[in-house]
């Protein structure tokens, strides 16, 4: 557990998506947690059921919304129906390794319309909600160290995520009148059941060598972060990215 107090997301409801697993699920655990209605959203009904069942079971309060962030009517029907929302952790992505001379057209949009127009649909759907409510609030895309480096054969992530990054600094700018702030989380190599593998093998321990602090992040060192700008604690923040890469990003200056 973090040093934010366990109330500091008290009374708002935060919608997650991507949260049927890896870091969408512990974002979704961690807000509920410090006090949020979580609500998550993915593609799958049934793991969604699971996530709630283990929030709720912890004494947190959590509901689910089927969304499919690449369909405009999935995540314009999810939103309205999940009622007034608070905060958005804009999580749902897709990765893909593989070098750019061997990457098709079909799989780059697929990464495309998942990691950065994904990200554009759920914010503008939500930010319409919050301006219509008069509340305002609170959107958090979450980025990627490839934001700001470059590695071989993720010519699609790095690309849409690098326009995430953008794209935040965007909205942020036309959003503040409407009293919404728009911020992006970028990881760098965080330990999930996904890549724990990779992590592992000789292309890890290579890797791992190149970050200054010695060692892979783990989700939970992703919550500082989350809870500063979910929260009221970062209100005056907008427009701005914070990297959490145990100082990968600056290795390479």
């Amino acid at each position: 557990m973090t040093s934010f107090a366990r109330d500091a997301m008290s009374g708002r409801r935060v919608l997650v998506t991507g949260a049927s697993g890896g870091l969408g699920r512990h974002f979704a655990e961690t807000l509920a947690a410090h006090g949020a209605h979580v609500i998550v959203a993915a593609r799958r009904p049934a793991a969604l059921e699971e996530v709630v069942g283990a929030i709720r079971a912890s004494g947190g309060r959590a509901s689910a919304a089927a969304l499919d962030v690449r369909d405009t009517a999935s995540v314009e029907t999810a939103i309205a129906a999940s009622g007034p929302i608070d905060v958005v952790i804009n999580n749902a992505g897709v990765a893909l390794t593989r070098p750019a001379l061997e990457t098709d057209d079909a799989a780059w949009h697929d990464v495309i319309d998942t990691n950065l127009t994904g990200v554009f649909r759920v914010a503008r759907a939500a930010s319409r909600a919050m301006a219509g409510d008069d509340r305002g609030g609170t959107i958090v895309n979450i980025a990627s160290i490839l934001a700001f480096r470059v590695a071989k054969q993720v010519a699609a992530y790095g690309a849409a995520k690098a326009a995430v990054v953008h794209l935040t600094q965007s909205l942020a700018l036309e959003l503040a009148a409407k009293r919404t702030r728009v911020n992006s989380l970028a990881p760098g190599y965080i330990a999930t059941d996904l890549n724990r593998a990779f992590l592992a093998s000789s292309a890890g321990e290579a890797m791992v060598k190149r970050i200054p602090m010695r060692r892979f992040g783990n989700a939970t060192d992703l919550d500082g972060a989350l809870l500063l700008l979910a929260s009221d604690a970062g209100s005056y923040m907008t427009g701005t990215t914070i990297v959490v890469d145990g100082g990968h990003g600056i290795a390479w200056l």
